[in-house]
């Protein structure tokens, strides 16, 4: 039998650095007992349980043999992907608790959206009380120490599509009819069938760590924290619960809950009718948004925030509109001109310009100037040069009468120290994001932040030239920021305003691919490119004709009538 000699790439462990041996395997040794030796070597450096192997750039599931020499590494759950296996793998294991307590032809359970560190999810023809979700997590338990093989299998779609039909997974049988490929890769759990978008973990006995707990019309499928001893507390507002529920209803409304049903519409013509449809519904909102200030009376400064690519400028712009149209003058402040000149710009840890910690906006001179507005006085608004990274005057001057009101963006707009000299009954605070109302079926939510960054990749490669892989290079570090700038300041705001649009990643599916395609095999982005372009692989492309000139989507594919 041949021997293979693998290179193992350890993780770092406190104080250490990272750190490399060798082992001599036989020709079919999976990767999960690989692992499993490993781990019990060297239980210092890793974090939690492992879920993935990494193998010459690879991502490969435990239960793959090796099949040649090579370099690996491992992934545990606390890792960006690893994460995402644990997750899926204990959704999984939940429908399998679900199917042996009530059985599949009498109940389902359905995943709906992120809630903090979870999933809200509903039983569907089960009653959804607390003794139920109690028996629910008994279940998963059990079924964790038994230890049951998640194992792959291939099956021709048309024998999948049948299978879920027949089972009452209609949005499930529906995404798969739409695949090119003729065979599908499931997934077993002890005689429950499933197909998801990704990979899954190799046992139960490594999804020790979950809580099932009640919330609002049915529970939130809780999961581990950083250091996976416990479960994230939920840490969530009523305020975005509503957000979200509000968007589950427009899904209701349209037919167009899962991706399966958006390419249903799509195959049958219906795209212009969707896009002018969901289009409607927006301005619909954002015109009821712009009566509730205008009723208020007192509101002068209208504060927008919101994390990367959700839209900000267009809504500023649509909602000034919108309260034109109510008598009243909105003046737009883009607060990326109250930067300080870069030379006084903070520094991270890296030694890197810190762009998005308030240290970067010059506060005093912007509450000088808005407290200058407030009392009737003309003021000289600065512009910012980005080229040569300072503030700059050049005349334009603003003073606001009874009818005008301020229309403030930008990454700390909720925060209260930005404007801790405007009294607060003055100020109308918005939160802005897209949140997707859009699954890709009935057990696999669609991560919010894929739509996001699919939205800036194709904005930033028309605008900024800037290629994918260094928009991907770049994600992590913004998705920092905003967990430090913004999701903390969210439930301050007076309204939560979804951005996403139903029809939206048929759309850039058009434009993403090219881009994601120009991505070498041997760069470290490619792995999560190639993710990308498997989810877009689910969609039908969209045409575009029907989006009109201030749609929030012409923000990021060009050809808007505003100045984005």
């Amino acid at each position: 039998m041949q021997e293979f000699e693998i290179t193992i790439l350890l993780p770092k462990s406190q104080g250490e650095t990272e750190k490399s041996i060798t082992r001599s395997v036989k020709e079919g040794t999976t990767f999960h007992t690989l692992a499993g030796e490993v781990a019990q070597a060297y239980p210092e450096r890793f974090d939690g349980p492992i879920m993935l192997a990494s193998f010459e750039n690879k991502i490969r599931e435990l239960s793959k043999s090796i099949g040649k020499s090579g370099t690996l590494s491992f992934e545990t759950a606390t890792g960006k992907d690893g994460k995402r296996v644990y997750r899926r793998s204990v959704t999984f294991l939940m429908e399998k608790a679900v199917a042996n307590l009530w059985g599949t032809q009498k109940a389902q359970v359905r995943v709906y959206y992120s809630l903090g560190q979870g999933y809200y999810c509903e039983l569907e023809q089960v009653d959804n009380t607390k003794e139920n979700f109690a028996l629910l997590k008994t279940e998963m338990k059990r079924l964790v120490e038994e230890n049951l093989a998640i194992r792959k299998e291939s099956m021709k779609t048309d024998y999948a599509e049948a299978h879920f039909t027949e089972q009452g997974m209609e949005q499930k049988a529906r995404l798969l009819h739409y695949r090119r490929s003729s065979r599908t890769n499931i997934y077993n759990l002890d005689g429950l069938l499933d197909y998801f978008y990704g990979y899954m973990a190799y046992s139960t006995g490594e999804l020790k760590t979950f809580d099932v707990l009640p919330y609002g019309q049915g529970f939130v499928l809780l999961f581990p924290n950083k250091n996976m001893s416990q479960v994230e507390p939920l840490e969530t507002s009523e305020k975005l619960h509503e957000t979200l529920q509000s968007s589950k209803k427009w899904s209701q409304m349209l037919s167009v809950g899962t991706i399966g049903s958006l390419n249903d519409l799509i195959a049958k013509g219906r795209a212009e009718e969707l896009i002018l449809t969901q289009e409607a519904l927006m301005e619909d909102e954002i015109g009821d948004l712009a009566g509730e200030i205008v009723r208020s009376g007192n509101k002068k400064f209208i504060m927008i925030a919101g994390p990367s690519s959700s839209g900000k400028t267009t809504f500023s712009n649509r909602l000034s509109m919108q309260l034109s149209a109510k008598g009243v003058r909105p003046h737009p402040i883009a607060l990326d001109d109250y930067y300080v000149d870069r030379d006084r710009c903070p520094k991270d840890e890296n030694g890197e310009y810190d762009f998005e910690c308030l240290e970067a906006i010059d506060v005093a001179k912007f509450n000088e100037d808005m407290c200058a507005l407030m009392r009737g006085e003309e003021v000289a608004m600065p512009s910012f040069n980005f080229k040569t990274g300072k503030r700059e005057y050049r005349g334009n001057t603003l003073k606001l009468s009874d009818r005008d009101v301020l229309v403030i963006e930008g990454i700390h707009g909720l925060n209260h120290k930005l404007s801790a000299s405007l009294p607060d009954e003055s100020k109308f605070r918005i939160y802005i994001s897209a949140l997707t109302q859009l699954n890709i079926d009935e057990h696999n939510p669609l991560p919010t932040t894929d739509g996001r960054l699919l939205r800036r990749i194709v904005r930033d490669a028309r605008t900024r030239n800037t290629t994918a892989r260094e928009t991907i290079a770049m994600w992590d570090s913004v998705r920092r920021g905003e967990e430090k700038y913004i999701f903390p300041y969210q439930d301050g705001a007076d309204v939560m305003f979804n951005s996403a649009l139903v029809y939206e990643l048929a759309v850039l599916k058009i434009y993403a691919e090219p881009l994601l395609f120009q991505i070498p095999k041997d760069c470290k982005e490619y792995t999560e490119a190639k993710r990308l372009l498997k989810f877009l692989d689910y969609f039908l492309p969209m045409p575009t004709e029907a989006i009109g000139k201030n749609s929030l989507m012409r923000e990021f594919i060009g050809g808007s009538c505003f100045n984005v």
